[in-house]
């Protein structure tokens, strides 16, 4: 081979790949890059196109239960006397109390106040955690934890390990799920009660050592199951084996996006630009009044952070429910559009068609958004503008009652 074609093509750049790789291919998964990774983004049947195949998956996990790939997240294992300090320094909420077995989501801000990332992280003993990071982020975080540990904050007794690749993890999700995870199992009690959300149990899953978390991105009962990546393909198969009875079906990464819009979860570098704070998002319960100190915190006091017109994360509903809005997509106060330059209110973040609803639903940043609630409201498109009404960002099952079944 030339050395002018050993950097072109399929030998562009690195590919990393999933332990269940070889299951998403021989099962017609559609894949997509994200990073370098290969992720499943949809498993189409015959003669189904994507629109098809995201709508099944999606009304399995509300009806049934699905399965879903989630190795490529960002995983840090981090140890010392320290550490529960330490994380108390780099997000925005309280970690000293967090109990053995429990779990807690948490938002990580820049020096600048606004959100880097995010994640959930478990407490897995008195001095020991595990931090889940997003998947494009996790090269990054792991180095700004790093930077911080060694030049800012050397006193603290911490050490930090990626261990991204050591886990496979299988999500199962849907009223179905308990069930399924539980025929799999030995040494968990899926009680209810022994087992709540946002826990963590240890046990053994198909004879392989496994953590199961309690958690979820779909907003629906569910289970991350973490098991050596050594292990992950025959865990996988062995829960495909055990919710064939319930009709598990697996369900790739756009039908993952559509699940957590419909519940208003926010995807860091979707929902967020490098401009957005925690207030932005609307998410204030998340910044500790409490703590004398965190990354982020002295940049939330600037008077900027209060201002009036800031964007802020809300729901757009269109007049017409088939309509789906483009993601990027300018909104504006008017139907008739002035001449440029225009006025620009904010932006869509995300935009999918809900089988859950049966219409399309939007998040968006607008400027003074959570002020505007039931406002009509405009998307500027070519030669057009597209009404909507601002709504809550929480399509689905607000109270969160089918997450605590």
């Amino acid at each position: 081979m030339c050395i002018r074609d050993s950097n072109v093509g399929a030998l562009y750049a690195p590919v990393r790949k999933t332990p269940m790789h070889r299951w998403h291919e021989e099962n017609g998964a559609v894949f997509e890059n994200v990073g370098q990774w290969k992720r499943a983004w949809y498993y189409p049947k015959a003669g189904e196109d994507m629109h098809a195949a995201v709508y099944r998956e999606a009304r399995a996990v509300r009806d049934t239960a699905g399965i879903f790939d989630g190795s490529t997240l960002g995983k840090i294992d981090i140890r010392g006397r320290d550490a529960a300090e330490f994380l108390n320094r780099v997000y925005t909420n309280a970690w000293s109390k967090l109990g053995i077995g429990r779990c807690r989501y948490g938002l990580m801000l820049g020096e600048d106040g606004m959100v880097m990332d995010d994640g959930v992280t478990t407490r897995l003993g008195d001095n020991h955690f595990h931090m889940t990071t997003t998947t494009g982020g996790a090269a990054n975080v792991m180095g700004w934890l790093e930077e911080w540990l060694q030049t800012e904050w050397p006193e603290l007794r911490v050490h930090l390990t990626s261990v991204t690749d050591q886990w496979a993890v299988i999500a199962v999700a849907g009223p179905k799920s308990r069930e399924i995870v539980a025929a799999v199992s030995d040494g968990i009690d899926y009680d209810g009660e022994a087992f709540p959300h946002m826990a963590m149990r240890q046990g053994r899953m198909h004879g392989a050592l496994a953590r199961v978390f309690r958690i979820s991105f779909s907003g629906e009962l569910g289970y991350e199951v973490n098991v050596p990546a050594s292990h992950g393909l025959d865990v996988w198969r062995a829960l495909m084996e055990a919710g064939a009875p319930h009709g598990l079906t697996p369900y790739g990464t756009e039908t993952m996006h559509v699940l957590r819009a419909e519940k208003g979860f926010i995807i860091v570098g979707q929902e967020t630009d490098g401009t957005i704070t925690p207030g932005d998002l609307r998410m204030d319960w998340i910044v500790s009044r409490k703590k004398p100190d965190f990354i982020g915190l002295r940049s939330l006091t600037r008077s900027d952070i209060d201002r009036t017109g800031r964007k802020q994360l809300v729901g757009l509903l269109t007049e017409d429910p088939a309509v789906v809005l483009e993601e990027g997509a300018q909104v504006v106060a008017a139907a008739e559009l002035p001449a440029p330059p225009v006025p620009m209110l904010g932006h869509v973040t995300s935009s999918y068609e809900s089988p859950s609803l049966g219409r399309s639903i939007a998040l968006a940043l607008v400027a003074d958004g959570g002020s505007k609630m039931g406002e009509r409201l405009y998307v500027a498109m070519p030669g057009r503008t597209i009404p909507v009404t601002v709504a809550s960002p929480v399509f689905y099952d607000p109270e969160g009652e089918r997450l605590h079944g």
